[in-house]
């Protein structure tokens, strides 16, 4: 058993400010990520271009300068992966949380596959990335479905459908348009969504009204199959070739987990029972930071908001000690 006078569950922009806010009143933080820092923004399509300014990620006070206004994915790979460096934090990477229970003395008891560790406070910052929605729709667990995109190249010379109508889902369309693919973007909105980024939308217009993409509107995914997806437009069943899907319909936070640590949640908004001066949840000395904060709704709180969530809960344990 290891004793840590703090635990941050996950290595993302939040966990690592939070990291840092907590090393600032005095305390040696240990930071538990399952992959390797910011593992979230890895797993970003390559070519990813952030919609915050540069200096609306940065973290611990370590300036992140880049040449165009808004940084791309790699440029910010590059950036916190030198604030750790520089905070000199300690992080198991690798290393995946599996459960947190809380003794009768007040302490925490962290279980991991690779090893258990006593804490009185534990932050949990696990994003919502790793959760992808689903559509409860027949064939959506085939090989051929994804809930991510990263690269276009493979989908070269094929029939690609993409589902949803938001920014990760036009992010998409365009590459694979790029790459050679034959597009067609399935969404169940009437009209384009207002959150898809200014700068990018003129672009996915002009391809729409040029038919190099075919998009749907008020279309509803009924079947995919191992050649083709069915769908419906206003009651109007179609069928159409298909070699991949790109079901981009969102992400959710990991509640299993936060229900197994007894941390309340709203049943109709998703988010946990915390106090938003503390971060404090429900339950005393555990506290969340980050987009897991926000519930189902992932479009209130991001990077540029939830990295100061760590100075708020550092302002609560050094006033408890």
């Amino acid at each position: 058993m290891f004793k840590e006078d703090c635990i941050v569950i996950g290595g993302g922009p939040c966990g690592l400010s939070a990291a840092i806010s907590l090393q600032e009143i005095g305390k040696n933080p240990l930071v538990i990520e399952k992959g390797n820092v910011v593992n979230a923004i890895y797993h970003y399509p390559t070519h990813q271009t952030f919609f915050s300014s540069s200096d609306r990620l940065e973290i611990g006070g370590v300036p992140f300068i880049t040449e165009n206004l808004k940084p791309k994915r790699n440029q910010a790979l590059t950036y916190y992966r030198e604030v750790v460096k520089r905070k000199q934090l300690r992080i198991n990477r690798f290393e995946t949380a599996r459960h947190v229970e809380k003794k009768a003395d007040g302490h925490f008891i962290v279980k991991t596959e690779k090893a258990e560790y006593e804490t009185p406070y534990v932050i949990i910052a696990t994003g919502y990335y790793d959760q992808p929605n689903w559509m409860g729709v027949p064939g959506e667990g085939l090989s051929k479905v994804y809930h991510y995109f990263k690269e276009a190249h493979p989908f070269f010379d094929t029939d690609v459908v993409v589902i949803g109508g938001k920014n990760s889902a036009v992010d998409a369309a365009i590459e694979l348009n790029k790459a050679g693919a034959r597009v067609t973007v399935l969404y169940r909105g009437s009209r384009y969504s207002e959150s898809v980024k200014p700068w990018i939308l003129p672009e996915f217009d002009s391809l729409v009204r040029h038919e190099k993409i075919k998009l749907e509107f008020h279309a509803e995914v009924r079947e995919i199959t191992e050649k083709s997806v069915r769908y419906a437009v206003n009651g109007r069943e179609k069928e159409i070739p298909n070699d991949f899907v790109f079901a981009m319909v969102g992400y959710h936070p990991d509640q299993d987990f936060l229900h197994k640590t007894g941390i309340e949640i709203h049943s109709d908004t998703g988010r946990p029972v915390y106090a938003e001066d503390t971060m404090e949840t429900n339950i005393k000395g555990l506290f969340i930071a980050g987009v897991i904060a926000a519930g189902n709704n992932a479009n209130e709180i991001f990077i540029e908001n939830g990295r100061f969530h760590g100075e708020l809960i550092a302002r609560a344990i050094q006033a408890r000690e």
